[in-house]
């Protein structure tokens, strides 16, 4: 396992009650012992004007996983901000919810990367993301 901190997928999902995770309705789904899982909708709220799923939604489902998850390798007082994002679109969504799983490409003390591959219903891979961090 690599996470450092005890939690539980009801405390991640609370985390984002008042944010930009709850306003998107990004749910935590699963905690793995080396990765993380969460979902979000396409609807009106992640679409863009032509009806697909906005490509600046899927970075922030991306980025919202992997900041959680390198939250989740450090200790104490210890807090993650993001240093880059990259995102490769790869195919549309028009309805129903994505799904992100997120991996440690790289866990350092002072630094991480995090490679998140998001999914649609029919675990048609839509999204490729990196994301940088660095432990503050």
């Amino acid at each position: 396992m690599i996470w450092r901190r005890t939690t539980t997928l009801e405390v991640l999902n609370a985390m984002g009650a008042d944010n930009m995770v709850g306003l998107l309705d990004i749910q935590f789904t699963r905690l793995g012992d080396d990765e993380l899982e969460a979902t979000m909708p396409v609807d009106s709220r992640t679409h863009q004007p032509f009806g697909l799923l906005h490509g600046g939604a899927s970075v922030v489902l991306a980025e919202t996983l992997g900041s959680v998850a390198g939250y989740l390798c450090t200790e104490g007082e210890q807090k993650v901000v993001g240093l880059e994002v990259n995102a490769n679109h790869l195919r549309s969504v028009r309805s129903g919810r994505v799904r992100g799983v997120c991996r440690a490409l790289h866990a350092g003390g002072r630094h991480q990367v995090w490679q998140i591959e998001i999914y649609d219903e029919q675990q048609r891979l839509c999204c490729s993301s990196r994301l940088t961090t660095a432990v503050v």
